[in-house]
């Protein structure tokens, strides 16, 4: 759910369309009727109208139509989603189908030339706006095409002729004499007609389309955060829970603790293990009342405002009080004086998330882990850079799913659970930052989690 918001370098050669959605499907559909259309209309202009045509031409592009659609039929069944590039393709020989029946019934003297229009309406429904640019382009070059090489139609016969008599007395003309000097004129009119038809398809269509895809993507976007919403609210309930249940347990080990500090005051060694596993019970104490406290606030009430850099430094501070034996290295570089901030404590246990994360993979590298931060009047960015064995290919799509880790249990020590990225990615988001992961370039080896955060939404 949270994956688009960590970068994983692969390049895509051509624009891929949804499966869900399958143009080319659609295409394949119409074009049945089309072909089908085709047939009909030729068998009545040859055999009923009895127009002299040359028809074995026209059949053969028709059977290349149908013969396309098979074969455009066979591809998608083999599965695969098509591209742009493979949609706006088979437009193209719809047109050019269209473009060679045309050039044998008339060309733009004939009424289905307005058929043209279909295959830009379709790409500007379907496909980029480039490629409907493109359609709009190709299909009026074949008009203008044909509007200088054409074989005329054929006067006409039979029926025909008896109707195209009729409708010359119906309009005060004999036969064609009324309107035969201006046929030229409106040729040319028509013509005009389809290149504004074409501009106002392609122009008013495409944005048509492309506010649909934007409400879509916003759609998925609201809904893919009320899941997330409702994953942190379940998570939350379960911690203030456990949170409660805990406190006895630790006050428990506490007590425990400062008995044995009593009955063995003379061992020096094992005092310095008890104080320190002390201070980590009291850590513990000091979280969850911090889980209690702040339940249904947006901040810590005791939370003060700080310099950026002193901020960092007391996170990092109170990060060594929890790994102990962790080796950091630290660089902190900006604008002095830092600018004054004032976090949320989630973002605090975000960062601290972070770090464990990072040192969990670095394991027992002997090279310590690197923590930089860098800041401008607008901007605090902080790396944290590990030596571990990097993010798998598999582990960079799923990063960031709620209960996935990429974290394997060893001897010593178990593996995630899978909620910590998940938390912190979406404490950073809802502060107006992102996280990213990605292997690093040394040939070492290792991976680096930044964060980006925007210092319009923390300064105090």
């Amino acid at each position: 759910m949270l994956k688009r918001m960590f970068r994983v370098h692969q390049a895509h050669a051509a624009v891929v369309l949804s499966s869900t959605a399958n143009p080319l499907r659609r295409l394949v559909t119409l074009r049945r009727v089309e072909v089908l259309t085709q047939v009909v209309v030729l068998v009545l202009a040859l055999v009923w109208l009895k127009i002299p045509l040359d028809g074995v031409p026209m059949i053969a592009a028709i059977a290349v139509l149908a013969a396309v659609n098979l074969v455009t039929q066979w591809w998608i069944d083999k599965g695969g989603p098509p591209t742009a590039n493979e949609v706006f393709a088979q437009m193209a020989i719809d047109v050019a189908i269209l473009a060679v029946l045309l050039y044998f019934a008339g060309g733009p003297a004939n009424p289905f030339v307005s058929l043209f229009l279909l295959p830009p309406t379709l790409a500007a429904a379907m496909l980029p706006a480039r490629h409907a640019w493109a359609m709009a382009g190709l299909t009026l070059f074949a008009y203008t095409f044909l509007m200088f090489w054409n074989l005329p139609l054929p006067p006409p016969q039979g029926d025909l002729a008896q109707f195209d008599a009729l409708l010359a007395r119906a309009t005060g003309g004999t036969e064609h004499a009324a309107h035969g000097s201006g046929f030229a004129l409106h040729v040319l009119g028509m013509w005009l007609n389809f290149v504004i038809s074409l501009g106002v398809v392609a122009f008013f269509l495409t944005r048509m389309a492309a506010t649909l895809k934007n409400r879509e993507r916003e759609l998925a976007a609201t809904r893919e955060a009320a899941l997330r919403n409702e994953q942190i609210l379940s998570l939350g309930t379960l911690a203030a829970g456990a949170a409660h249940q805990l406190g006895t347990p630790l006050a428990t080990m506490a007590v425990v603790i400062r008995e044995l500090e009593l009955q063995h005051g003379d061992d020096a060694e094992l005092l310095e293990d008890l104080l320190l596993l002390r201070e980590q019970v009291d850590r513990c104490k000091q979280t969850i009342s911090q889980i209690l406290a702040s339940t249904g606030q947006g901040r810590d009430e005791s939370l003060c405002s700080l310099a950026l850099d002193a901020y960092l430094q007391r996170l990092l501070d109170d990060w060594q009080v929890i790994r102990p034996h962790a080796r950091i290295s630290v660089t902190l570089q900006g604008e002095q004086p830092a600018p004054l901030v004032t976090a949320e404590r989630t973002l605090e246990q975000a960062l601290l998330n972070l770090l464990d994360n990072a040192a969990d993979a670095h394991a027992a590298n002997p090279e310590a882990l690197r923590f930089a931060a860098t800041w401008d009047s607008d901007t605090c960015r902080i790396e944290i850079f590990d030596r571990g064995p990097g993010i798998g290919r598999e582990a960079a799509l799923r990063l960031g799913q709620a209960f996935f880790s990429s974290k394997r249990a060893a001897h010593d020590q178990a593996g995630g659970i899978g909620i910590g990225l998940f938390l912190s990615n979406a404490t950073i988001e809802r502060c107006g930052g992102k996280v990213e992961l990605f292997n690093r370039s040394d040939p070492q080896g290792g991976a680096c989690t930044r964060v980006t955060l925007p210092l319009n939404r923390l300064k105090a």
